[in-house]
């Protein structure tokens, strides 16, 4: 079997990946089982980073809060800012922290310099402003979007006043309190306030696209897609906040295939102008359901985004599934040997890729077992899954970072 798995396997760089496929797809997903570990962003960087330059790749999108993105966007296309604000304020999930997120946002601005606008490689967040203890309040975005069109359209055709959004919002408090998420009588998100809200940030999204035509000719596209953003900012957390008041037994389903959905609805924005890299966990890019267990909880079970994405762009959507071998700092040793993560073991390379065609008939039927981990943030591949994914990035040893 080592000797099989020798022959299929492949250095990780653009090469090899658009050797995998039959054309370059609109986006391309690289998924990781777990978060937070440099081993697998500096990964990430150079292969991302040879898309860029060789592929004509021209947005780099990560799993962080799109809102927060715009920052970093700005600074990687025109220097707004200094490196060290872009980092403590682009990011969420205090994933600026990272030396290997500071190194792309610092590569991409290099990168840039002086090239024309098309040629620049963007940075986008795909996730919501949406953290595992709650959700941000929906002001920054519905704001923003009633400033855009009360700057650029007819003001008697606009729902409201800034002024009425400012009253109904109130304070931020309730929207952000954190023990929400485990008590939902604390939610504001169906209180009388927040249902008109909804209402009136669907009025605001149908006025953004009723008036196309003229914001074509009045604003920039920069402009008209960001406001867009926010449009879909501010419907998704009016809706993520009306769950988090709810009490049936699907509440927590609705969460995550919410934040999902807005993943998947910025993802499909970006493609729409081009060429997407796509960095974020498995199972939010794979193109099976995703599942989850929590507690005593029945498994929930809801659809990625990354499989969203691929129902509407077909084979424009492609998935390279990372695996890896050991992060022996929370303690995942060396994986048995008949789990594909212990087969992958026998490789001697630090990192290789594999074309799933490859790998499935090199494996045989049945599939090997799954790998069961002993650590909760960490998420083994499912063998099962491999037929629904275009390549398996392995990597052997996740160093402590």
């Amino acid at each position: 079997m080592a000797t099989d798995l020798k022959g299929i396997a492949r250095s990780v760089d653009a090469a090899a990946v658009m050797k995998l496929l039959p054309a370059r797809p609109r986006v391309l997903a690289l998924g990781e089982p777990t978060h937070g570990e440099e081993t697998l962003l500096d990964l990430r960087n150079a292969l991302f980073r040879q898309l860029v330059e060789r592929e004509g790749y021209r947005t780099i999108a990560l799993e962080t809060d799109c809102m927060a993105g715009l920052i970093v966007d700005a600074y990687v296309t025109s220097g707004t800012g200094t490196l060290d604000e872009v980092m403590e304020h682009g990011f969420s999930h205090g994933w600026g922290a990272s030396a290997a997120n500071r190194e792309l946002v610092r590569w991409m601005r290099a990168f840039n310099g002086d090239r024309p606008g098309p040629e620049q490689v963007r940075f986008s967040g795909i996730d919501g402003p949406l953290e595992i203890t709650g959700a941000a309040s929906p002001r920054q975005s519905l704001t923003a979007l009633h400033a855009y069109l009360a700057a650029h359209v007819d003001t008697t055709l606009l729902p409201c006043t800034a002024d009425t959004l400012d009253r109904l919002f109130d304070a931020d408090e309730p929207w952000t309190d954190a023990a929400v998420m485990t008590d939902p009588s604390r939610s504001v998100g169906r209180s009388d306030e927040a249902r008109r809200l909804r209402l009136l940030a669907d009025d605001l999204v149908a006025l953004l696209d009723a008036q196309t035509p003229h914001l074509i000719t009045a604003t920039s596209r920069d402009d008209r897609d960001r406001a867009r953003l926010y449009g879909r900012t501010a419907t998704g957390l009016l809706r993520y906040h009306s769950w988090m008041a709810d009490t049936s037994p699907a509440r927590m389903t609705h969460l995550l295939a919410t934040r999902d959905g807005m993943m998947a609805g910025n993802l499909l924005a970006l493609a729409a102008r081009g060429p997407v890299l796509v960095h974020a966990h498995n199972s939010h890019l794979q193109r099976d359901k995703s599942s989850m267990r929590m507690g005593d909880h029945p498994l929930l079970e809801w659809w990625s985004a990354g499989a969203l994405v691929s129902a509407h762009l077909g084979e424009e959507y492609a998935f390279l599934a990372t695996a890896l071998g050991t992060i022996r700092h929370h303690g995942v040793d060396t994986p048995p040997p008949d789990t594909l993560e212990g087969l992958l073991f026998t490789l001697p390379d630090a990192a290789c890729l594999i074309a799933s065609s490859r790998l499935t008939d090199t494996l045989g039927d049945p599939p090997p077992a799954p790998r069961v981990s002993p650590y909760y943030g960490y998420a083994p591949l499912d063998p099962a899954q491999l037929p629904r994914t275009e390549g398996v990035v392995y990597v052997r040893d996740v160093a402590r970072g």
